[in-house]
């Protein structure tokens, strides 16, 4: 199991699915996939889980709770942007090759932050401590790469047949 010190994620149209790069770049690089399936459960139970253990969204009015949930997150995003860095797409390239399904991601409530904890298949993987910031940091970037993979949008209605005209004449038949 690797020690997680940075992760990237980018979503590949020819996979259809989001590149976890652990520590890419390094020694320790790991990368895994995670599904549509997979991304959008994570991002919906821990978004859900990082806004109901917010100590400033508890203290809160009921009605003002969501609001101080994104106060948090935006201060999170803030706080965060300069441990940002751009992975080079080579790096992202070479570890994609050997990158496997993910199996699962947890996440868990630690008395420093937050354990992450992500393993593929082949019960390789990666895990660390963040902090209530990072893992804020973590999901708007994974929400990004969903964004941009188009998972969150609206199934398309489906199209009814435009009505048929009226007859108002009969067949002629010959």
């Amino acid at each position: 199991m690797r020690v997680l010190k940075s992760v990237t994620f980018v979503y590949v149209p020819r996979e259809d699915r989001i590149l976890a790069a652990i520590n890419a770049g390094r020694n320790d690089a790991w990368s895994c996939w995670l599904t549509r399936r997979l991304a959008l459960a994570v991002l919906q139970r821990t978004t859900d889980f990082v806004t109901g253990s917010s100590d400033l969204a508890q203290r809160a009015p009921a009605d003002l709770r969501g609001e101080m949930a994104a106060f948090e997150r935006d201060a999170a995003i803030a706080k965060t942007a300069p441990a940002m860095s751009v992975t080079p797409g080579v790096v992202l390239n070479s570890t994609a090759d050997s990158a496997e399904l993910a199996e699962r991601l947890t996440i868990t409530q630690h008395a420093k932050g937050f354990h992450f904890e992500l393993r593929g298949l082949r019960d390789e993987g990666a895990a660390g401590v963040v902090a209530r910031p990072e893992l804020q940091r973590m999901l708007q970037m994974l929400q990004a790469e969903i964004g941009k993979a188009g998972w969150l949008a609206a199934p398309a209605k489906p199209q009814t047949a435009p009505a048929s005209a009226a007859v108002t004449a009969k067949p002629a038949r010959h």
